[in-house]
C-alpha cells in the first residue's frame, strides 16, 4: 500500500461559528484507492498557506510510503531541515496527515482506530461544552451584555444546557486575553471571576462540573489570586492560568490550589508534555489531536501521564475531524476524563460528516465504523469556502489595562 495524492479543503464555517472561523482539511488517497481524512488546527497562519504546507509535507515525506509507518513518517517530518524541535506549524500539518493515515489503515484492516491502539477501554465519553451564546454569533458585540460577560445570563444558559444533559461546562469570564500576557487580574476580574462561579453554581447545583478556563492570561501571582477566589466552588479544573511556554511556573500555581490544573491545548508533541509531567504544571492534559502530532503522539502522551496519575481531556476548538479522532483516542486511553465537544457536534460539525456523531444525555458513543469512524461529505466541504482573512483564532494586540 503506498500514498498517492493529496487534495486540501478550506471550509468556512458559517455564523454561529462555534469552533473557530475556519477548518483545515486533507484527505490522501492510497494508489489502491483507500482514502483517508484528516484535520490541521493552526491559527498561526493563513489557513490556504497551511494547505501548501501541507501539500509540500505530503510530496516531500509521505508520497509513495507505506502508510502503516507512522513512527518514520513522523521521523521525517518532525526533523525536516535540520530542526529536530516542537514547531506549533509543523506539527500541526504532520497531525492531519498522520491523522489520515490511521484513517486509511483502519480502513485496510476494516477496525476502527481505538482497536489498533489498545482496544476500547471507554464504553462511552464524558463530553462538556463552552457556554455559548443559546442564539446569535460565537463573537458577539463585546459592549453588550452577553453570556461571556454576564452572570446571570451565564447561569441560565448553563442551567438549559444541564437539562439538556450535559455534566460539565466550561467558561473563561477572566477578560480578554492579549499578546503581551501574563498580566495581573484586576479587581473587577476577579470579582466577576468569582460571581460567575458562584451564579451557575447556584443554578446548576451538584449537576454539573464547572470547568474555569484563561487562555493562559496570568502571572504566577495573578493566576494564585484568581485560584483563591474560585476554589470555594470546587471547579473541576482552573485551565491554563499562565502562558505555555514557562510549565515551571504553572507548577508554582499547581501547587497553590486545591482545584486541579489543565493544560496542553498550545503544545506540540511528547517533549512539551513532558516538562507538564516532570514539573507538576497539570494534572490534566488537554492535547489537541490536529496540533500536538497526531493520533500516535496523543496515545504516547495519554500513556506518559498514566505514570502520573495525571488523566486526559483531548481539546477541541476546530472542526469535526479532529473531533472524530479525539473520540478514537478517548476511547482506546484508561487514564481519559472528559471530551471537549462542540455543542452536541451539529449543525456544520454533523453536515460535513456521513452521519452525525452519537452525542445522548452527556456522553457520546465511539463509532464502531472502521477508521476515524465517518466519512467526509467533500460537497458540503467545497459549498462553504473560507473567504475572510481573519486568523482561526485572534488575541487582542494591546497590554490589558
Amino acid at each position: 500500500m503506498k500514498l498517492d495524492s493529496i487534495k486540501t479543503f478550506v471550509v468556512g464555517n458559517p455564523p454561529p461559528r462555534f469552533g473557530g472561523r475556519y477548518f483545515i482539511f486533507v484527505k490522501i488517497r492510497t494508489a489502491c484507492g483507500i482514502e483517508g481524512i484528516g484535520e490541521i488546527y493552526n491559527a498561526t497562519f493563513a489557513p490556504d498557506l497551511c494547505t501548501l504546507m501541507a501539500k509540500d509535507v505530503f510530496e516531500r515525506h509521505f508520497a509513495g510510503s507505506d502508510p502503516h509507518n507512522i513512527e518514520t513518517l513522523w521521523r521525517r517530518t518532525y526533523c525536516a531541515g535540520f530542526t529536530q524541535r516542537p514547531d506549533v506549524t509543523v506539527m500541526g500539518v504532520l497531525s492531519g496527515l498522520e491523522m489520515a493515515c490511521w484513517d486509511i489503515i483502519g480502513k485496510a484492516a476494516d477496525r476502527p482506530v481505538y482497536d489498533l491502539l489498545g482496544g476500547k477501554v471507554n464504553e462511552r465519553l464524558r463530553s462538556y461544552t463552552y457556554i455559548y451564546p443559546s442564539d446569535g454569533d460565537v463573537y458577539p458585540d463585546p459592549d453588550t451584555e452577553n453570556v461571556y460577560n454576564n452572570a446571570d445570563m451565564a447561569a441560565e444558559e448553563a442551567l438549559r444546557l444541564v437539562n439538556q444533559g450535559f455534566t460539565a461546562l466550561k467558561f473563561d469570564p477572566a477578560g480578554p486575553f492579549t499578546v503581551f500576557d501574563g498580566h495581573q487580574p484586576g479587581l473587577n476580574d476577579l470579582d466577576l471571576s468569582e460571581l460567575f462561579c458562584k451564579r451557575i453554581r447556584e443554578a446548576v447545583g451538584d449537576r454539573a462540573d464547572l470547568l474555569f478556563g484563561t487562555h493562559g492570561q496570568f502571572t504566577v501571582s495573578g493566576a494564585k489570586r484568581l485560584a483563591r477566589r474560585i476554589e470555594a466552588y470546587d471547579p473541576l479544573w482552573l485551565e491554563e492560568p499562565t502562558p505555555p511556554e514557562m510549565p515551571e511556573q504553572m507548577a508554582e500555581v499547581a501547587r497553590s490550589t486545591t482545584v486541579p490544573i489543565a493544560a496542553g491545548e498550545r503544545l506540540c508533541t511528547k517533549y512539551e508534555f513532558s516538562r507538564v509531567l516532570q514539573t507538576g504544571a497539570a494534572s490534566i492534559l488537554q492535547m489537541n489531536l490536529g496540533r500536538v502530532g497526531g493520533i500516535l503522539e496523543a496515545k504516547k502522551i495519554a500513556s506518559m501521564a498514566e505514570t502520573y496519575y495525571a488523566q486526559i481531556a483531548p481539546h477541541l476548538y476546530c472542526g469535526p475531524i479532529v473531533a472524530a479522532a479525539n473520540i478514537q483516542i478517548g476511547t482506546c486511553s484508561p487514564n481519559f476524563l472528559i471530551l471537549e465537544s462542540i455543542k452536541t457536534f451539529g449543525g456544520i460539525y454533523s453536515d460535513l460528516l456521513n452521519k452525525p456523531i452519537t452525542w445522548e444525555d452527556g456522553y457520546v458513543t465511539p463509532p464502531t465504523a472502521p477508521g476515524l469512524g465517518f466519512e467526509f461529505n467533500e460537497e458540503v466541504a467545497e459549498a462553504h469556502p473560507y473567504t475572510g482573512d481573519a486568523l482561526h483564532l485572534e488575541m487582542s494586540q494591546v497590554p490589558y489595562t
